[in-house]
């Protein structure tokens, strides 16, 4: 862990250019991403309560591919391709309660809750051919905190890596024992990560943000960096009336999710890309059941979507700049855009790993 108002701060960051502007436009990388960071990383899907008896089930896509999440009969959450292996059919049409096996909706392939291919109408005159030898692909699932994370990849980094310390940090407060309340999603007209970009910094929230800056201590307004995470925090303003006492955590779990921490509420949000400019931002909150913090949901949930109408807009802004033709990579902040940084890095690591799939960066003399 590196906590960035050290006097010795993270190699590179006191030279540190941003990413070049020609990540964040065109096909190729759009699917470059798809492969080696959506892909290639353990993905938000839900919340434990969404999936809490057997025959729960969600439909979701990650990085192109359609995935049903089931909570099978002996309790365990798995993963599959919604795709039957026959001809490409779903099996799942929507999200929702009591799944049995899985039938595929075009032709009637039947699995069982293990993926196991059981029954298929009519096939007994192909050669060769097995019921046994055809499995739906399983993909790893993985619960903490409540949240419930699927990885498409068998070499994603390992999950209690990934989100090693936050528990311990965040303790007494439980994750898992708090309340879904709502959910709320914006189309945002920018690269998916021109808003990752914009969250992981505090340093506009004095021009752009007036009213959270009377909440949050910028002045105290810290970022630590971890492996595969980093971290922002702040005391908040004692009275704010909107969050209460205590402290904001920030958390931002590469490459897409985040974790806002605040006394008795959770709010995650998940960006996800739908096109080289566009992305949607879903949000979703969770409180403590008490009436202390019940009694906030209102008022929070005014307070966030002011807070997210100022980000879209200055994204939605900072989109047409990046695609005027008139920047190049600038420098960045120590200070305040450490957390910027860490997940630039992290992105180059992902691209270099499939050379000659990205677009040629385009630097200022030192940039590196």
């Amino acid at each position: 862990m590196t906590t960035v108002n050290d006097a010795a701060m993270p190699a590179g960051l006191e030279r540190a250019h941003a990413l070049d502007p020609a990540f964040y436009f065109g096909e190729a990388t759009f699917e470059l991403e798809r492969r080696r960071v959506f892909g290639a990383s353990w993905q938000l899907v839900a919340h434990r309560a969404e999936l809490a008896t057997a025959g729960d089930h969600l439909l979701v896509n990650i990085a192109g591919t359609p995935i049903v999440v089931l909570r099978a009969a002996d309790g365990t959450l798995c993963a599959f391709a919604n795709v039957c292996r026959h001809r490409a059919g779903p099996l799942v049409l929507s999200s929702g309660k009591g799944l049995g096996n899985l039938r595929c909706k075009y032709h009637g392939w039947l699995y069982n809750q293990a993926g196991q291919l059981v029954a298929a109408p009519e096939m007994q005159d192909a050669q060769d051919f097995r019921v046994v030898d055809v499995q739906l692909p399983r993909f790893r699932v993985q619960e903490w905190q409540g949240l419930v994370f699927v990885a498409l990849a068998d070499d994603v980094p390992d999950f209690d890596r990934v989100h090693a310390g936050i528990t311990e940090r965040i303790a007494p407060v439980d994750l898992g024992a708090m309340q879904f309340v709502r959910r709320d999603s914006w189309d945002v007209e920018c690269n998916w990560k021109v808003y990752v970009d914009n969250y992981l910094e505090g340093y506009h929230v004095p021009l752009i943000h007036p009213a959270l800056s009377k909440v949050v201590d910028y002045r105290n307004y810290d970022v630590e960096l971890f492996e595969w995470y980093s971290l922002q925090h702040s005391p908040l303003q004692a009275g704010d009336g909107v969050y209460g006492e205590g402290r904001a955590y920030y958390y931002f779990i590469y490459p897409n999710v985040m974790l806002n921490v605040m006394p008795g509420r959770l709010q995650t949000n998940r960006v996800l890309p739908l096109g080289p400019g566009r992305c949607r931002v879903e949000f979703e909150w969770f409180y403590t059941p008490t009436d202390e913090a019940m009694a906030r949901v209102d008022n929070d949930r005014e307070f966030t979507n002011n807070i997210q109408e100022e980000d879209v807009d200055i994204c939605e802004r900072v989109q047409l700049g990046l695609a005027s033709g008139q920047y190049r990579a600038g420098r960045l902040c120590p200070k305040r855009e450490a957390g910027v940084w860490h997940f630039h890095e992290r992105l180059r690591a992902a691209y270099a790993a499939s050379p000659g799939a990205a677009p040629a960066p385009r630097c200022d003399p030192g940039c590196h």
